[in-house]
């Protein structure tokens, strides 16, 4: 809320400069965003009289003027002015020579233009600031003072703070409010605007309210008021709405804008004379309350909208006339020729102006208001000020007033809260003494809250214990004992607090666990595959699944039991959006139910089936699938970086892997997961290419195996300068005889010599006996101390081929 010091300096003495005010609102809790000072906007700028006015001999659109400035200048000023209303007699502001004009961004000079000297300018209000288009200079209406300042004519003696309050804090969204929390703050008293008494008459009788959702509006106050004349708003109005940043109209609708900022109190003036001719009857009229059913309504902003059933509207003989506490309709606004009124003040509860607003798109200032929740107690004092300058500004003559209270008794919007003060130290802490610290006292803390305005007692049953009643404008904050602690520190200062540390703090660490899914996770993403996420709840159907007795939707009741279904469903979206074949991962927790209970563990899975060469020139363009091998590759890099010895074990257990093409995996014993191509039938079924692979990992048991000192602490392990001797051995071997096993053999025959074993040839076809594969390995031997020779190698490679003969009856050929 823009907040105009010179309007709240007539509610509350104001001792603070602008910025210490806005320093103090904001630690406060009231954050200032911006201080606009308008008083730079037109200093140096006086008040004129144009003496003469004759037509430039150089220019058809330009006039030469004698400016009379008083005591600004001896001599009255030549200047040359270019705006069409600019004539002999009018008061004029003037920027004279030298003036800096801000909003422009230009210094005035004394300069010829076509020839003809210019010693300052008359200036329009889009050159002060106070318009952003201007069709000419700005014409003063009376005579004034010559050489006088006309800051204070135009409002730019002020100040604007930009004021932002908490969603809690509706009271903040006036100037009363405002000035009641800077009373509070520095001490001060509020000083609040008149609003005497109305004399009605009541003469008339016919203006009935019919309110049928009294929950929905408690209490409703109609006014009808005659002889109104419509014209524009006087100065002071004018100005003090442009600088709560509203647009002036005419004097009946700006009163009720003025009346929503000094008050917080939404009000709307109909054109009684349009209410009549919308309901369709000559004298009597009925103003209503209710839901809409589907009607449509033309609001003010020109816009027809069709209106739900959660839009609360007012109605005029059961038609529509104004979405109720948002915005009035276009058919019975006031205009100029209005010469009679019905005034509305009402209270709207907040969730149904809230549903009624988003309900078509519509937020006003008048319903941001009521869904945060105005004031009640103070209905009929805004309705009675906004009377009285009815009366004052636009002649109006109140003839009836009719009220609608469903409200309850005042008490309810007043409440007696217990504070107790030893919690108040407890809470907030000791205070900051300078050379020492201490406790906030009693009589500190019921001076907070009687500047707060709330009634302070000490309890007649406990000591240290205050008995606090909340003002009716705090009735919707201030609900629990906290809420007045809250108050307490903010009002005292939060920075006159002391700072606390722990007296010992220790180092933050990463657990174990914490340690491998981070290496885990940077070592899939080195090796080309993007993280994924999935929801852990998924469709019910499966075996050993934990279904939810309260789910959501039921889609999402039950708990995942692997994560390779959410991956491959995962892969077939990416599919069918465009986005090709999905080399991902995702690191999440799985759930299962055993006979003794429900378990539940941290798993990694993963799915592959993308080409991982960047470009496709060498293939011509198309995309190459992944072999099986590849596919085990970028997972034996993973397992590698992380220091993990795997073991391939054939495996058929999983009925979504082909049979033929599914490896259990294994470390040192324990069975770490599987590794597989995705079934030919699944694959069909979900529409994806020929080679995809997935695989699960239990993170337990790598955890398991990680949880020992020789592997949480690398070992050095020196190379050999001696050079290596290479070997080559090759042989038929069944198909049923996996390479692993062949490798282990090797390296349990060949000893501390073999320093590595790699199958470097693999032949199956002509010339290999049926049921067989020839194999082809290359051994590197190398010893730490010395270079081998021959005779050191020898037997040593002959026990390696004898080990082969024996185990797996191998034909060697070399």
């Amino acid at each position: 809320m823009r907040i105009s010091l010179n309007w709240l300096q007539e509610l509350v003495e104001l001792t603070l400069s602008p910025e210490e005010l806005a320093e103090t609102l904001t630690m406060a809790g009231f954050e200032v965003e911006e201080i606009e000072d308008r008083r730079a906007w037109a200093k140096g700028v006086v008040v004129g009289k144009v003496l003469e006015c004759d037509r430039h001999p150089n220019a058809d659109k330009l006039s030469v003027t004698k400016v009379d400035v008083g005591t600004a200048s001896p001599e009255p000023l030549n200047i040359v002015c270019g705006a069409p209303n600019v004539r002999a007699g009018i008061y004029v502001p003037v920027a004279t020579v030298g003036t800096y004009l801000p909003k422009i961004d230009v210094k005035i000079k004394a300069a010829k233009l076509r020839g003809v000297r210019s010693e300052g300018m008359i200036c329009s209000l889009a050159e002060l600031g106070l318009a952003k288009e201007s069709a000419g200079i700005h014409i003063f209406e009376q005579e004034l003072e010559l050489g006088s300042d006309v800051r204070p004519l135009l409002g730019l003696d002020d100040v604007i703070l930009d004021l932002t309050a908490t969603a809690n804090r509706a009271d903040a969204l006036s100037m009363v409010g405002v000035a009641r929390e800077v009373a509070a703050i520095t001490g001060k008293t509020v000083q609040l605007p008149e609003a005497p008494e109305i004399s009605i008459s009541d003469t008339q009788k016919n203006l009935t309210l019919k309110i049928s959702q009294s929950q929905a509006c408690p209490a409703y106050i109609g006014t009808a008021i005659e002889s109104v004349k419509i014209a524009p708003s006087p100065a002071w109005l004018q100005q003090r709405l442009q600088a709560a940043g509203t647009r002036p109209i005419n004097n009946v609708v700006d009163i009720t804008n003025y009346i929503l900022l000094e008050w917080g109190q939404p009000l709307h003036a109909f054109d009684r004379d349009r209410l009549l001719a919308v309901s369709g009857t000559q004298s009597d009229l009925t103003i209503g309350v209710r839901f809409a059913h589907g009607e449509t309504l033309k609001t003010l902003d020109g816009q027809m909208r069709t209106l739900s059933s959660q839009a609360l509207l007012i109605t005029a003989h059961d038609e529509p006339v104004a979405l109720a506490g948002v915005m009035g309709g276009e058919a019975t606004e006031v205009h100029e020729g209005t010469q009679n009124l019905v005034l509305e003040a009402a209270l709207f509860d907040p969730v149904a102006i809230r549903r009624s607003a988003r309900s078509q798109g519509l937020r006003t200032e008048a319903s941001a208001r009521y869904e945060r929740g105005i004031n009640a107690a103070e209905l009929e004092l805004a309705c009675r000020r906004a009377i009285m300058l009815i009366q004052e500004l636009a002649g109006g003559v109140p003839v009836q007033q009719e009220f609608a209270d469903a409200r309850p008794e005042i008490g309810a919007t007043s409440r007696s809260i217990e504070l107790r003060l030893d919690r108040v130290n407890q809470i907030l802490g000791p205070i900051d003494l300078e050379d020492t610290t201490g406790e906030l006292q009693p009589a500190t803390i019921q001076q907070i809250l009687t500047a707060l305005g709330c009634q302070v007692k000490p309890s007649s049953e406990q000591q240290k214990v205050l008995t606090v009643t909340v003002p009716p404008y705090r009735h919707r904050d201030l609900e629990r004992e906290i809420d007045l602690i809250e108050e307490i520190s903010r009002l005292y200062g939060y920075d006159r607090f002391c700072d606390t540390l722990p007296e010992k703090t220790e180092p933050g660490y990463l657990s174990l666990e914490q340690q491998l899914t981070r290496q885990f996770r940077e070592a899939f993403r080195a090796a080309g595959l993007t993280e994924l996420i999935h929801y852990s709840l998924v469709k019910p159907g499966q075996d050993r699944q934990i279904v939810l007795t309260n789910p959501i939707f039921v889609e999402y009741s039950a708990l995942r039991t692997d994560l390779i279904s959410g991956l491959i469903d995962a892969f077939q979206y990416n599919l069918e959006q465009g986005n090709g074949s999905l080399n991902g991962f995702e690191i999440g927790r799985i759930f299962w139910q055993e006979e003794d209970g429900l378990l539940e563990a941290e798993a990694i899975g993963g799915i592959l089936g993308g080409d991982p060469t960047q470009g496709k020139w060498t293939s011509g363009g198309k995309e190459r699938p992944l072999t099986w091998f590849e596919a085990k590759g970028i997972l034996e890099s993973v397992f590698q970086r992380l220091g993990l010895k795997v073991e391939y074990q054939p495996s058929h257990q999983d009925s979504r892997l082909h049979p033929g093409r599914t490896a259990s995996l294994w470390l040192q014993g324990n069975r770490l997961g599987d590794f597989g191509q995705v079934h030919p039938q699944l694959r069909q079924e979900k529409g994806l290419p020929d080679a995809v692979y997935a695989f699960q990992l239990d993170l337990d048991v790598i955890l398991d195996y990680w949880d020992r000192d020789e592997v949480l602490v690398p070992k050095f392990r020196s190379y050999s300068t001696y050079p290596p001797s290479p070997r080559d051995i090759a042989f038929f071997a069944h198909l049923d005889v996996s390479v692993a096993e062949i490798e282990r053999a090797i390296a349990l025959a060949a000893g501390e010599l073999l320093e590595s074993v790699e199958l470097f040839d693999e032949y199956r076809g002509e010339h290999v006996p049926q049921g067989q594969r020839s194999l082809a390995f290359r051994l590197v031997y190398r010893a730490q101390n010395r270079t081998l020779t021959d005779e050191d190698i020898e037997p040593v490679h002959q026990k390696v081929r004898k080990s082969l003969v024996e185990k797996f009856g191998v034909n060697l050929r070399s």
